[in-house]
């Protein structure tokens, strides 16, 4: 993957000169590698019908076979030929396409960027190939200081993880949904379907074919671009998926509810002293994350079940054992998982959580797994995050994903701990409980990386920002 990104990323260094900035690349090459995925997976496309000079009718056909014969300006008219006629199509793939427009005023830059991605079988790869290269392309920008890549996507491994532990089946029930708030390119709705197809051998019973497919997954992003991947993606995995286009924790409630959700809030408030107008959010918060976490007590069906990524913030600042103190009432917060140093490198250097929760029932015990103290930090090349780092967590966890399988308290030296919700309480439910010492911070010749040491600061000066938030709430509603 790292060899395509740099042949993409090249030729994003040529397209500049045609006028053509990372982000409008970026999205062509959805399109592309959209229709020549297609191909290789078979999928018709629709048919677009133009007149002739002489008003004859003409049928033209939008795959990528037609599409990369041309060349000239029969290229360039040819592709604008064919995002007008996806874009017009109704249900999925008009969601695709929706305002496409093509940036391409050079057929001969078009042109070699079809060969391009003709050249790879990326259908064959085995990944949501289009949410890594773009990803790979954001990571590029970035590294060059483009203020493009403000969005960051959450690992593989680590996803593939926590949905080993949820197990989203909707084999288990009807009406089973699974639900991503804050989608971004689909990572978590791509995993938990191939998560069902290799548990059921790609053998799924022919009587809930249609049902998996069309009413099981949903989600909802912010920017468009993101949504597209996603909607491309699970397309690509044979999925007529729900993505919302909108500002989750801003919007009304719309009454949908799931059986599991899976996701990782995007980092940061929502703005000096704003906080969203919603009548079933209890706290008021500017804080993203916990809106969210708000959101999700809201949605979840009754015995439905949640894994939620969170910085380290949330779970100390007030405002969090505010929000904390609700959900512990209405949920079983039965687990959380300190998540390794670096876990988000290249996009950020946050410190993060990962909070498992049922809802139904009030917590009594929660269970902490630390996979941070005395764990080098996770590097993009030398020490890349592995499946490996939460073997150990996942065999603690165990087989029940609501938690209720049976553990071992392995005490002050051990990763694993229990801590009865009186001591929570005591703690004003705050969750940023550590015991381990973590001798790298004693030890001058193995200090945590510089990143690490700024994004444990950082995370404290976004609490304090965000109670000078609240504060500022607090005296506009006086």
């Amino acid at each position: 993957m790292s060899d395509i990104v740099n042949k993409l990323w090249g030729m994003c260094h040529t397209l500049r000169h045609d006028g053509i900035d990372y982000g409008d690349y970026i999205e062509q090459l959805t399109y592309l590698l959209f229709l020549k995925m297609a191909d290789e997976k078979g999928i018709a496309l629709p048919i677009a019908t133009i007149y002739d000079e002489q008003g004859n009718k003409c049928y033209v056909e939008c795959d990528w076979e037609t599409l990369k014969s041309k060349s000239g300006t029969g290229l360039t008219d040819h592709y604008l030929l064919v995002l007008q006629k996806l874009r017009e199509e109704s249900g999925l793939l008009g969601d695709i396409f929706a305002q496409s427009m093509p940036k391409f005023n050079n057929p001969v830059s078009l042109k070699k960027i079809i060969t391009m991605i003709d050249a790879e079988e990326w259908a064959s790869m085995g990944v949501d190939v289009k949410a890594e290269a773009f990803e790979g392309l954001l990571d590029k920008a970035a590294s060059e200081g483009k203020k493009g890549a403000g969005q960051y996507f959450t690992p593989r491994v680590l996803i593939q993880s926590i949905v080993r532990l949820m197990q989203p089946d909707p084999l288990k029930q009807q009406e089973f949904t699974v639900c991503d708030p804050a989608c971004g390119t689909g990572g978590f709705l791509v995993a938990a379907y191939e998560w069902l197809i290799d548990k059921t051998k790609g053998a799924l019973p022919l009587d809930e074919v249609q049902r998996i497919k069309e009413s099981t997954y949903y989600g909802q992003d912010l920017v468009a671009r993101p949504r597209r991947l996603a909607l491309m993606n699970l397309f690509l995995h044979g999925l007529k998926p729900t993505i919302y286009l909108g500002d989750t924790i801003d919007e009304p409630d719309r009454g949908e509810r799931y059986n599991v959700i899976l996701t990782n809030p995007p980092f940061g408030t929502k703005g000096a002293g704003q906080a969203p107008f919603r009548d079933d959010f209890t706290i008021q918060t500017s804080n993203k994350q916990l809106n969210f976490a708000q959101h999700i007590l809201t949605v979840l069906k009754p015995g439905g079940r949640a894994a939620i990524i969170l910085p380290d913030n949330c779970l100390f600042e007030d405002k969090a054992g505010e929000v904390f103190e609700i959900l512990m009432a209405d949920c079983n917060v039965h687990t959380i998982l300190r998540l390794p140093r670096g876990t988000f490198i290249p996009y950020a250097n946050a410190q993060a959580n990962v909070v498992f929760l049922q809802k139904g029932r009030p917590t009594e015990t929660v269970w902490i797994y630390d996979c941070r103290s005395n764990i080098p930090s996770c590097t993009k090349k030398d020490r890349p995050l592995t499946a490996d780092m939460f073997a150990d967590f996942e065999r603690c966890y165990g087989a029940d994903p609501n938690g209720n399988s049976k553990r071992e308290d392995q005490g002050m030296i051990g990763r694993f701990r229990s801590f009865p919700v009186d001591e929570i309480k005591a703690r004003g439910y705050k969750l940023d409980i550590k015991w381990l010492k973590d001798d790298s911070l004693d030890d001058p010749n193995d200090l945590p990386e510089p990143a690490d040491l700024i994004a444990v600061a950082v995370s404290e000066l976004e609490a304090v920002v965000n109670e000078l938030n609240e504060i500022t709430l607090l005296l506009g509603s006086e």
